[in-house]
């Protein structure tokens, strides 16, 4: 309600039928269609024209969301087992202080840890997923299990050939099959 002074003959009286206030509305003025003022477009917005024709994430946000992804997905794995672990921990003589300091130091640490080496190996992956689009210039199913079986190679190499192969091996038949349900997923799955 808007300020209005008074005379100094009205006194003190609640008669608000002789009295000429009226309720503020600091949107009376304002005649904005609300219809269309929140009527978004469902379709992508490029910035340029060349993005809208491209199928797929750049390189550099590739780069982003695998790495984010695998470090999110390990530091969550990694949480979990240091919780195990602290919890195996704990002795009868701790105090509460004690005990729950165990258990977050043991989901710190191994949270830290399999968050880091899971981040690495999206790391890896963005990048040689990228490297083999731009190589071939095309994108397909290829692309991404022969990065699958290079990063599994990469980041087994320095325990020897044989645990590289294998570790690629693992790479590509994981990232073969996760392609596979996603493709799966798309054709039976109305999302």
């Amino acid at each position: 309600m808007a300020y209005q002074p008074r005379a100094p003959n009205q006194g003190n009286s609640t008669d608000e039928s002789n009295s000429n206030r009226r309720l503020y509305n600091p949107y009376q003025d304002l005649h904005l269609p609300t219809q269309t003022t929140y009527n978004l477009p469902s379709s992508p917005e490029f910035l340029f024209q060349e993005e809208a024709h491209a199928q797929r994430r750049s390189w550099g946000e590739n780069l982003t969301y695998y790495t984010g992804i695998g470090y999110l997905a390990g530091a969550t794995a990694g949480a979990a087992k240091g919780f195990a672990s602290g919890v195996k921990a704990i002795e009868p003589t701790d105090t509460m202080k004690l005990k729950i300091n165990r258990i977050l130091n043991g989901s710190g640490h191994a949270g830290r840890q399999i968050g880091n080496r899971c981040g690495v190996v999206g790391l890896m992956y963005a990048g040689l997923e990228s490297g083999m689009v731009a190589v071939r210039d095309t994108d397909d199913i290829i692309n991404s299990v022969v990065a699958g079986l290079g990063t599994g190679a990469l980041y087994k190499a320095a325990a020897g050939p044989r645990s590289a192969a294998v570790a690629g091996a693992i790479g590509g038949v994981l990232v073969g099959l996760a392609v596979a349900g996603k493709q799966a997923v798309k054709r039976y799955v109305p999302i």
